[in-house]
């Protein structure tokens, strides 16, 4: 049987844009000024952005790269614009350059290590959070820095995003039938790793672990419209990777662990409101005991993710409505199949001997 993919349109936008803040007026002591920070964001999980940014870890190594000045220390933001430390270090004064490495959010808040000495400067045994809404934007930035240039100004440290944001949006101009959406899933996305802040690059973890991010939405009627189906929950922030899909053919279990994406939906014809999915002969039942009124429908995923990018995936409906899912009972099977149609033989006209014509005599 032919089968009807569910189409997809993928925008991918780089989230990289930076801004600087007013200098503020020079009030500060003779003895010189204490090393700060003017943050400028690469700029939502939670996005970070330059006004919701309130502290940053920094540290800081002394011309020959290997001797730190100062090591993980808390900068928070202040009235004037500037993250400074509650611990104060000063510039050299023979004019040094310094080398600063810079993250947000803490270590405790990524429940990863940091280590950022003169061997190494990594984050390491990183796993994304299993809610979405639980999964945080994790931005670094590395600078130099000396007196006679930052003294006054303060060191502007340009953050760069290096997870990816995904978002999945859903639209449809068929008028046949209805689909009503009320929640979405990223499947198989590989989420633990490693990065390096020299080289700016992600390591995943030897075992490949995958896992399937979940989240509801309000119930949403579709239409030609793209709307987002991501819920109370935002945006995903994920680790860059390059992607298998799913093959739902071949493997319509997933025993591969192939990417995909999914939408828990409800199909019903326009004019009549009958139910065509979740299918007719479905007797999976929902939390409430009762005949589930939605299920899902699911798309292979590839392509790859980069740092700093966000990929907004339009899931269009008009044209199909994809595979069951891989955990569905009946995996892989198409949700639509093909459009329905016939096969059409006349007969030739026969003349039965009791059925000839006579002619009518009118009564008188």
């Amino acid at each position: 049987m032919k089968k009807t993919p569910l189409m997809l349109a993928l925008v991918a936008m780089g989230a990289l844009a930076s801004c600087s803040q007013d200098e503020p007026a020079d009030v500060r002591s003779v003895e010189g000024h204490a090393i700060d920070f003017r943050p400028a964001i690469g700029s939502r999980a939670t996005e970070t952005t330059n006004a919701n940014l309130t502290s940053i870890n920094v540290t800081a190594f002394m011309p020959d790269g290997k001797t730190p000045l100062f090591q993980s220390l808390d900068f928070n933001k202040g009235g004037d614009g500037f993250f400074t430390s509650s611990t104060k270090y000063y510039w050299p004064g023979d004019d040094s350059e310094l080398t600063f490495y810079a993250y947000s959010p803490s270590q405790d808040e990524l429940g990863a290590d940091v280590t950022i000495d003169a061997d190494t400067k990594e984050l390491t045994s990183y796993s994304v959070p299993e809610n979405i809404a639980d999964q945080l934007d994790f931005i670094t930035a590395t600078a130099t820095g000396k007196k006679s240039l930052n003294e006054s100004a303060g060191v502007e440290l340009t953050f760069k995003h290096q997870l990816s944001q995904i978002e999945l949006r859903a639209k449809t101009e068929n008028t046949t039938y209805k689909y009503k959406v009320c929640g979405m899933r990223i499947g198989r996305a590989e989420y633990m790793g490693s990065f390096d802040f020299t080289t700016g690059k992600w390591t995943l973890d030897d075992w490949h672990d995958t896992a399937v991010y979940t989240s509801d939405c309000d119930t949403i009627t579709l239409s030609s419209t793209p709307v987002s189906i991501m819920g109370d929950s935002g945006n995903a922030m994920l680790i860059p990777q390059t992607l298998t899909p799913w093959n739902p053919v071949g493997d319509p279990d997933n025993a591969a662990r192939g990417a995909y994406l999914s939408v828990l939906v409800n199909i019903a014809t326009a004019e009549t409101g009958a139910v065509v999915y979740p299918f007719p002969s479905d007797t999976k039942l929902d939390d409430n005991g009762q005949k589930r009124q939605f299920a899902w429908a699911s798309i292979p995923l590839d392509g790859t993710w980069e740092a700093g990018k966000k990929y907004v995936y339009i899931l269009d409906f008009t044209n199909g409505a994809g595979n069951t899912d891989p955990d569905d009972p009946i995996p892989g099977k198409p949700v639509l199949g093909d459009a329905i149609k016939f096969s059409v033989n006349v007969e030739d006209w026969t003349e039965p001997a009791d059925s000839i014509l006579k002619p009518m005599t009118p009564v008188k």
